[in-house]
């Protein structure tokens, strides 16, 4: 019998489990590689920054989610190099063959040249991101409650999240929440009226890719919530107790200890190592540039899809970095790769996204959301459902879908944030 099909996927992100588990039923060998051992869903880590979902919620082991799948195999490690001649990607001292091979590693963020701000700004793209900006925000709270002056508690009550994209708006939000429910109610003698979320944007709006009536109204949630929106402002200094914003000419410090980036987003650093196997170009955030069937140059096995690849639709514009972007692209080459196993005809249509909408929740019951193929407008509380119903059918396990609508349905309940822990070292210990 001939072997079967070696398809090798690097990254268990949305992008590559899906490609996987469309390949279930393939005559093909399916090996998943990762760094780490679970699939973890990223839009709700701003849930776990602030308290509200504990880290199990909103990740699953990748063995368990493809478990039922013979024909796929789970392996943790980091690809350091790829050999198209020879067909294999190396994993520390180990070989990987493949036939075909899947490229699905993501982005992380960027601090646009300032790397050294990550220590005093960490960003939310990992659950160790998560759960240390969780440790900085509830430890800011403990600090303003053993100040021993009015300016060191005004300092420690001061929040600055740099960068006002989906990312910031819902942590701005969900901080806004979270703080006035521990000042007013857990720590005695709190000073609710002193808390101060700054949320700074160099574009001239929040949420910019969005229409002018839901930026209009978003605008006006974070307003309601106490959010301070500094617009057309840019970050030039974090320090360990400031920042420095510039508006125009003029420039300005803002004391505080607590700072979140939410600003900009880089590619894997495997998008390089394709490159220099490929000569494909990159963009300016390291992206791989690709053909219309997320095919790299003329390497038709090789694929890059997800937040590594860039793509333009028809209109020109370029693909969104969206979780539905990612799903629909692994299904796509999961598709082409099927037709080619079963020896049916190469051509295949360019890859089209369908685009069901986009949304971003600001509050406790408001959100915005570009609604189907028309992109009708919704905002409010109807937004905001609509954004729970979509956010629960993506979690990958049903286990997870009952855990966090149990959880959330608690929370808004009560206001209670059982996952309100401070874990680690301390800061500035």
């Amino acid at each position: 019998m001939s072997q079967a099909h070696r398809v090798v996927i690097v990254g268990g992100g949305f992008a590559g489990l899906a490609c996987a588990r469309s390949l279930k039923r393939a005559d093909a060998e399916v090996t998943v590689i990762d760094r780490r051992n679970f699939h973890l869903f990223q839009p709700l880590l701003y849930q776990v920054a602030t308290g509200e979902l504990s880290p199990a919620n909103i990740a699953s082991p990748i063995r368990s989610i493809l478990q039922k799948q013979k024909n796929c195999q789970v392996l943790l490690g980091a690809v350091s190099g790829i050999d198209l001649e020879t067909q294999f990607v190396q994993i520390d001292d180990r070989q990987i063959p493949f036939d075909s091979l899947v490229i699905a590693t993501g982005s992380t963020h960027s601090y646009f040249g300032h790397d050294e701000w990550s220590e005093q700004a960490p960003g939310l793209k990992t659950i160790e991101d998560a759960t240390e900006i969780r440790k900085r925000i509830l430890y800011a709270f403990e600090r303003a409650n053993l100040a021993t002056s009015e300016e060191e508690r005004r300092a420690a009550l001061t929040f600055v999240i740099v960068g006002a994209g989906p990312t910031g708006v819902e942590l701005s939000g969900a901080l806004a929440d979270v703080g006035l429910n521990i000042l007013s109610k857990e720590i005695r003698g709190g000073h609710p009226e002193e808390l101060r979320i700054i949320l700074c944007e160099g574009q001239p709006d929040p949420l910019g890719m969005y229409p002018p009536p839901l930026v209009k109204k978003a605008r006006e949630e974070l307003d309601r919530l106490g959010v301070e929106l500094m617009t057309s402002s840019m970050v030039i200094d974090i320090q360990d107790d400031h920042v420095i914003v510039k508006h125009g000419d003029e420039e300005s410090r803002i004391n505080t200890q607590t700072v979140i980036w939410a600003a900009g987003v880089r590619a894997s650093s495997l998008g390089k190592i394709v490159a220099e196997a490929t000569g494909a170009e990159m963009n300016r955030v390291g992206k791989v540039l690709v053909n219309d069937n997320l095919s790299v140059g003329k390497h038709e096995n090789l694929f890059v899809i997800g937040d590594l690849a860039f793509l333009k639709n028809e209109a020109g514009d370029p693909l969104p970095a969206l979780a539905p972007v990612a799903m629909q692209q692994g299904s796509y080459v999961a598709n082409l790769l099927k037709n080619c196993i079963e020896g049916k005809a190469s051509a295949s249509k360019p890859f089209h996204y369908n685009d069901r909408g986009s949304m971003a929740v600001i509050g406790r019951y408001a959100a915005i959301a570009l609604v189907g193929k028309n992109k009708r407008q919704v905002s409010g509380i109807m937004a905001w459902f609509i954004w729970l119903f979509v956010h629960l059918m993506e979690i990958t396990q049903f286990r997870n879908r009952l855990m966090v609508l149990f959880l959330w349905g608690w929370t808004y309940l009560t206001r209670d944030r059982s996952a309100r822990l401070i874990t680690g070292k301390l800061p500035r210990e």
